[in-house]
């Protein structure tokens, strides 16, 4: 099995993984919370809102940012088997 077709093999693997496991993570909810959510009225359930957007949307960009920098630094430390003379 080529090393190519391995990685496939696991990226397809890791996946389905989390296709499989994304109901079980969703429905791991918090009885206290929920019945303080949904007690609240409409100005503290968009305050919830956005609160999670803001918690999600800064790691997103950082993690965007630092996969665009590897990507463009991907080559600076490989060395060359042969390199021109």
């Amino acid at each position: 099995m080529g090393i190519h077709k391995r990685y496939w093999v696991i990226a397809v693997g890791l996946a389905a993984m989390a296709l499989f496991l994304a109901p079980a993570a969703f429905s791991q909810n918090c009885a206290l919370c929920y019945t303080q959510a949904a007690s609240a009225g409409n100005r503290v359930i968009q305050a919830l809102r956005s609160g999670i957007l803001l918690l999600i949307i800064p790691p997103m960009f950082m993690s965007v940012g630092i996969t665009i920098l590897a990507y463009r630094k991907r080559n600076q430390f490989r060395s060359d088997e042969y390199p021109d003379e």
